[in-house]
């Protein structure tokens, strides 16, 4: 869809260059996505997943490292 918005374009850039966006529609629907993800997981963690405060903290490995699963991660492409 064809539009016209007013976007600030120092953000904009900051964001092309941050995530290596070729173009200018690939870095909003890019934000536009993130966002959408950010809210949903909130909606889920506010909700708790049905689970108390011990459970959730329960149903996490001992040994879990987020920092080696990130390094592993394949980093976004647009083209997805």
């Amino acid at each position: 869809m064809k539009m016209t918005m007013h976007i600030d374009e120092g953000v904009l850039e900051e964001v092309m260059k941050r995530y290596e966006f070729e173009t200018k529609t690939d870095a909003v629907n890019f934000a536009l996505r993130e966002l959408d993800r950010s809210a949903r997981l909130k909606e889920v963690l506010k909700a708790g997943m049905g689970m108390s405060a011990e459970e959730l903290k329960e149903s996490v490995y001992e040994g879990y490292d987020l920092e080696s699963l990130r390094a592993a991660e394949t980093p976004y492409s647009p083209e997805e």
